[in-house]
């Protein structure tokens, strides 16, 4: 009997898909099921079969096979159970992609305890916000950042600071290499951190291991990926596209993937994509800009069937260039850490036409409309804000869209005060919060302007207790990025006497929104 995975046309996703028919997918059951058995134990089958290829930033290619990935988390399994470990408590890993990431990610999920990935650049201040939210057990990192980590431990000495280098990964070696999952459905498996909200710490996404079912429409339907397929995806597993889309959905259909580690550069992944031969990628859209920009990928040969994108629109001159380069449309697919993909453009479906810079269409059960103010439904063309019909009422996305008159979805801008540049999304409290702990900035507002590389780029307005200097914007700047993230700070610095405030004396950000607006 045909699976979802046969069916690669817009017609059959539509007639096809069902949640029943994913869970032909997987080997577990809606009492049973286990993420780490779904990705790589039920495919680890002796052949050495390559699960993730990483490029490494120093020109390094490391292949790791799904035999290698499932005895390490097996014995790292057994190692967290000898060290009292419980099911329900947290291990978080600040780790680039490497076997050590992959033991600790999966390893942890199959003995109940719930995975942690945190980000490889944050500061002292972002991972102290976050540790003091998820009250992790264990938090393991690498060398060069353990004193980072033990800095930003809690009080009492939590969580406990373990370094993943070769000696650790040699002492898992007196386990065995087998481990019988503990997991439930509907147990949680992960704590997935968004990179940016409008609360000062971002809120952790608390997903099951049920996710990994219904996250398959967005992988089928947003990325194209079946198995078959050579993918790569760029973006870090610290993130909802790395993590889920990156690296979940693909190995658990089998599928080879392939990811970058170490500071980011753009020809590295051009060489990468070649030497690989990936035929399916999905990648944020500043990384094609970025391979753009670098004028080198006419020194590679390229194999692509399908690409897709995320994090923001891509500029018409860099989606022209794909088309000329890749010879593949760049999908659009739209979603949320909070509310999954639900806009897709039909990867590899040969009746989906791919409208350039549209979001797409809903994902199959998925229903979206573009409503007024006072809740009707826009004309096609008119903007609104887009709403997802969930829990038997529309819940807003926080973005304002528009339709065209054959049911294409189309972005029009953040709701909200989230930015989103170079497909990061930031919080801007959280970096005016951290802006207002230096001893010269009296008061500060933080928006998102609009730059032809990355989307938009993070300005803040700053009243300072002294004159407004080049010096002291790149104290500013250098402050910022050390305590949040590498990219996390802002590029464009203004010193002014006086911000924009409501009637309850809040600083209006809408009204620099306008005034930057009106400057375009």
């Amino acid at each position: 009997m045909p699976r979802l995975t046969d069916y690669t046309s817009f017609a059959d996703a539509q007639a096809h898909a069902s949640t029943a028919a994913l869970w032909e997918l997987f080997d577990g059951d809606r009492e049973h099921l286990n993420i780490a058995q779904e990705c790589i134990t039920r495919h680890a089958d002796g052949s050495g079969r390559p699960a993730v290829r990483i490029a490494h930033a120093d020109g390094a290619d490391e292949i790791l096979s799904f035999d290698e990935i499932a005895a390490g988390a097996a014995r790292f399994a057994h190692w967290l159970d000898a060290e009292g470990v419980k099911p329900g408590e947290r291990i978080a890993f600040m780790l680039e992609p490497s076997l050590a990431f992959y033991v600790c990610l999966f390893g942890a999920m199959q003995t109940g305890a719930i995975s942690v990935p945190m980000f490889t650049l944050f500061g002292p201040d972002a991972l102290k916000l976050r540790l003091g939210d998820c009250r992790p057990s264990l938090l393991i990192t690498n060398e060069e950042k353990v004193d980072l980590a033990r800095a930003a431990a809690n009080e009492d000495g939590t969580p406990r600071v373990i370094v993943a280098d070769r000696a650790l990964l040699d002492s898992l070696s007196r386990f065995p290499a087998t481990y019988q999952p503990k997991t439930r459905a509907n147990d949680l498996a992960v704590f997935q951190y968004t990179s940016g909200t409008t609360r000062e710490l971002p809120e952790a996404v608390r997903h099951s291991h049920r996710a990994i079912v219904t996250l398959m429409f967005a992988a089928l339907y947003g990325t194209g990926v079946r198995p078959g397929d050579e993918f790569f995806c760029p973006s870090s597993p610290a993130w909802g596209h790395g993590l889920w889309h990156g690296t979940l959905a693909p190995l658990a259909l089998g599928v080879t993937t392939g990811t970058f580690a170490g500071r980011f550069d753009p020809v590295r992944l051009l060489k990468a994509l070649s030497d690989y031969r990936i035929t399916n990628m999905s990648a944020a859209s500043t990384h094609y800009r970025m391979m753009k920009n670098s004028g080198k990928a006419g020194d590679y040969a390229f194999h692509f069937e399908k690409l897709s994108y995320t994090g923001e629109p891509i500029d018409p001159a860099t989606l022209d260039w794909v088309d000329a380069t890749f010879k593949v449309p760049a999908c659009s697919m739209y979603g949320t850490t909070e509310i999954g993909v639900v806009l897709v453009n039909y990867p590899g479906a040969k009746d989906f036409t791919v409208k350039p810079g549209s979001l797409g269409k809903p994902v199959p059960g998925q229903r979206l409309e573009v409503h007024r103010p006072d809740g009707t439904v826009c004309a096609p063309g008119e903007i609104g804000e887009l709403m997802l019909w969930r829990r038997e009422r529309w819940e807003t996305t926080k973005d304002r869209a528009r339709t065209d008159d054959e049911g294409y979805f189309y972005h029009c801008g953040r709701a909200d005060d989230v930015i989103i540049s170079a497909g990061w999304t930031m919080s801007a409290v959280e970096i005016e919060n951290t802006m207002l702990k230096h001893d010269h900035v009296l008061e500060c507002a933080v928006i998102g302007v609009a730059d032809e590389k990355r989307g938009q780029v993070v300005k803040a307005f700053v009243i300072a207790d002294c004159p407004g200097s080049d010096e002291l914007v790149e104290e500013l700047q250098q402050f910022t990025r050390h305590r949040l993230a590498q990219h996390e700070f802002p590029r464009i610095v203004e010193f002014v006497s006086e911000l924009p405030k409501t009637p309850a004396g809040k600083v209006n950000r809408k009204v620099l929104r306008d005034r930057e607006a009106a400057k375009c």
